[in-house]
């Protein structure tokens, strides 16, 4: 789909590329048609031939200084806690359904954590940014993977630092997104949950986790977006199932659209 743009103001109009973002909270189940327009069709994912994260590798990093004060540092750890229990949990099970010939999608595992502190953010970064910083860090910083092509790079902002993607901006139209630079480095950002639009009534961590999962398992059967898992009307597995929570081990995560249960689960 095309990404959104500027508005004559220059304010960010409403995301047009929504295969690739969690939408701010509430929304609407899937809308009823307009008066005398045909219902839409069911969701439904269909495998599109492009790549998968078959084992995927998450590394996460925490962008800015205030990641190492309190209570960011403990909010960072629960986060790689998380993505420790949830690589190896019945949620990547689950997905196991979008597996394809040459790609059988199993457990992944988190390769590592870093924080960094440059560039220096301001209150906005765009999503060309953040890729141009991405491919720096990766190039100059021991510490980062190299891209493979199971590799996820899920890159978290701190408090007051929104996001713009797409033409839209972080906590008015999405809550974090997933992308890829060149079809081989793959990436998901996640802006701090500052407003109630990306916590749904739900604390900062159970957000995050929420979010988190949502984008961890677009970015697994879909991590091109709309040439892996997807639907031309609904989007991603986990656009049909947005802000729909269930509660796995410890944490919150999100339901997933799967085909075989024509449900979200």
């Amino acid at each position: 789909m095309a990404e959104g743009g500027l508005g004559q103001t220059g304010t960010p109009v409403a995301n047009a590329d929504p295969i690739r973002i969690v939408p701010v909270s509430p929304i609407d189940d899937i809308a009823a048609p307009a008066h005398g327009a045909p219902a839409p069709p069911p969701p439904k994912l269909t495998y599109r031939g492009g790549p998968l994260l078959s084992a995927v590798e998450v590394f996460t990093v925490f962008w800015g200084p205030a990641w190492a004060t309190t209570p960011q540092t403990a909010l960072a750890q629960s986060l790689n806690e998380f993505f420790d229990f949830v690589l190896t949990s019945a949620l990547l099970d689950q997905l196991a359904e979008y597996s394809v010939p040459g790609a059988a999608i199993g457990h992944g595992r988190r390769t590592g954590s870093v924080t960094i502190t440059t560039p220096q953010l301001g209150s906005s970064i765009s999503d060309a940014a953040i890729q141009q910083a991405l491919q720096q860090e990766i190039s100059s910083n021991h510490a980062f993977p190299p891209p493979g092509p199971n590799t996820l790079y899920f890159i978290y902002m701190p408090p007051g630092v929104s996001v713009v993607q797409g033409g839209s901006r972080s906590c008015q139209a999405f809550c974090g997104y997933h992308n890829n630079v060149g079809g081989s480095t793959f990436y998901a950002v996640m802006p701090f949950p500052g407003c109630g639009g990306c916590t749904g009534g739900l604390t900062a961590i159970e957000a995050l986790t929420s979010t988190s999962s949502h984008e961890l398992c677009e970015a697994i059967t879909d991590p091109i977006p709309g040439e892996g898992w997807y639907d031309d009307t609904h989007g991603e597995i986990g656009d049909i199932c947005a802000w729909k929570t269930k509660v796995l081990g410890a944490y919150t995560v999100q339901l997933e659209w799967s085909n075989k249960a024509n449900a979200c689960v």
